[in-house]
């Protein structure tokens, strides 16, 4: 009976010993969230852009809306609408910058979730063609992206 106790205590021990060196947080959560620069003073591609696309292999229509605030955080949404279906959709959230004719984003939470900051799959490039107050006009890793100016409050209907 004595080495069973031993035994039980050993194993609570051992337990609370591994319980302690366990990280608390994901690794994201220990990665410090990058800081936002706000962007330029008139800074033209601030504001609501809307993409309505098709795509091959898709039925539907893909809405997508990037919100690029002045203080340099974004809101990314995409959705795919299609026929007699509800619709499905990505959520992300973070920072935008403009280097020179490049406008980057950094998502920092996906669907609500923490990212992992050291995925590239989280940092999206564009190269800007062409901006006016009424359209933009990107290339990134799929192709030509054209856009257009929504109001301040403007958001995807579901």
């Amino acid at each position: 009976m004595r080495l069973i106790r031993f035994r039980i205590l050993g194993a609570c021990l051992a337990a609370a010993a591994l319980a302690a060196c366990a990280p608390t947080g994901s690794v994201r959560q220990q990665q410090t969230a990058p800081q936002c620069r706000p962007a330029a003073a008139g800074e033209a591609v601030v504001g609501n852009w809307l993409s309505v696309a098709s795509q091959r292999g898709v039925a539907g229509a893909i809405r997508t809306l990037y919100t690029l605030n002045s203080d340099g955080t974004m809101v990314y949404v995409q959705q795919i609408k299609r026929p007699r279906t509800p619709s499905q959709g990505l959520h992300e959230s973070g920072c935008w910058q403009r280097e020179g004719q490049t406008l980057v984003l950094r998502t920092v939470l996906s669907n609500g979730s923490p990212v992992n900051l050291d995925d590239p799959i989280y940092t999206n490039r564009y190269e800007i063609l062409d901006v006016d107050p009424a359209r933009l006009r990107l290339r990134g890793a799929e192709g030509l992206v054209d856009v257009r100016r929504m109001s301040a409050g403007y958001r995807l209907p579901f």
